[in-house]
């Protein structure tokens, strides 16, 4: 007999999409189908970040169409940074889960950070077999080297979007990265704060539309300032 996943009190689930025109529609089904199986009480929050393509308008029409659906917007993008930050800020729920608009995991996995939650403040999945190029994956495993290295996270995938929270825990986090570094930094003042952290292996899958933009030399360069501004902040 197929074990019945555990139901969580109430749950916000947020997408931070910049022109995920492609995706955004899909990924809101998806949650639509598979959260009433963890939650009775849940909400899910588009955070379009000034994309330039259609995805405000998709959110939008997705909202009126779904009770349970809101779209919020950016005028001018703020960076992966700006979207979680606005995302977290808009949950109501006992529990937070954010993944990216992208599309690459699937959340019917969710269960399997759900099904730790009560033993831990926070649980954040790993990317079991990364559906990245070569420079994409190197660059990801020195980047999460040198973060276990200055802030003694000691995880495995530092920027796996697919995670869980408690959402008391996030109530006196402050976070002021508005880039691609902003997973660390919630990761280390969690931490910090005294949170328990927990991983689990989550399956990655090839991106089906869009483009990515973490490569971009300019976020790393900010990710790279930011890091740097947290470290001395921390210690």
């Amino acid at each position: 007999m197929e074990q019945q996943t555990k139901k969580l009190t109430s749950l916000s689930v947020f997408f931070p999409c910049h022109n995920e025109e492609g995706n955004v529609h899909r990924l809101v089904d998806s949650a639509l189908a598979i959260l009433p199986g963890i939650c009775d009480d849940f909400e899910v929050i588009i955070v379009n970040d000034g994309s330039a393509d259609d995805t405000g308008a998709i959110a939008e029409g997705l909202a009126e169409k779904y009770p349970r659906v809101q779209a919020v917007h950016h005028e001018k993008n703020r960076g992966y940074g700006g979207a979680v930050i606005t995302g977290i800020e808009h949950c109501t729920k006992d529990y937070v889960f954010f993944t990216d608009g992208d599309g690459q995991f699937d959340l019917k996995e969710i269960s399997l950070l759900v099904e730790l939650i009560d033993q831990y403040d926070v649980v954040v999945g790993y990317r079991i077999n990364r559906q990245d190029n070569f420079m994409r994956r190197t660059n990801a495993w020195a980047w999460t080297s040198l973060v276990n290295l200055l802030l003694r996270l000691g995880v495995r995938d530092v920027d796996c979007a697919f995670k869980l929270f408690k959402r008391e825990k996030l109530a006196d986090v402050t976070l002021s990265a508005q880039g691609a570094m902003v997973s660390t930094e919630l990761l280390a003042r969690l931490k910090k704060a005294g949170c328990s952290i927990q991983e689990v292996g989550v399956h990655h899958y090839p991106r089906i539309t869009g483009e990515q933009s973490g490569a971009n030399i300019r976020v790393i360069l900010r990710a790279f300032k930011e890091l740097f501004k947290l470290y001395r902040k921390l210690k």
